[in-house]
């Protein structure tokens, strides 16, 4: 057993694969240095991002029940509007009446 080890060491064979092994293990090792700097680094400002996230779209619902009071508000303006053009028209009538009569 120990004279194949021997012999599988000194091949060519043996020193690709020993090589391509350690390629492999020293690649794993700088994959996972490199998840765990950046989910440190990263994990904070995500958080700090969702915390922002969270205050707008606080902020985007308080806008919207903002746009449906006053477009309430348009409405009713609106009918304000309606009401006093037809009573504008109404007097211009009588106004209108009014006037034939001091002329005749």
């Amino acid at each position: 057993m120990e004279l194949l080890v021997i012999v599988f060491a000194k091949s060519v064979a043996g020193n690709v694969i020993t090589i391509i092994a350690l390629l492999l293990v020293s690649a794993i090792i700088g994959y996972l240095t490199a998840w765990f700097y950046a989910k440190s680094v990263y994990t904070p400002i995500i958080k700090g991002l969702e915390e922002e996230k969270a205050d707008l779209q606080k902020q985007v619902a308080g806008l919207k029940e903002d746009i449906s009071r006053l477009n309430k508000k348009v409405d009713g303006l609106n009918e304000q509007i309606a009401g006093l053009e037809k009573s504008a028209a109404d007097k211009d009538g009588i106004i209108a009446d009014l006037r034939k009569k001091v002329k005749e």
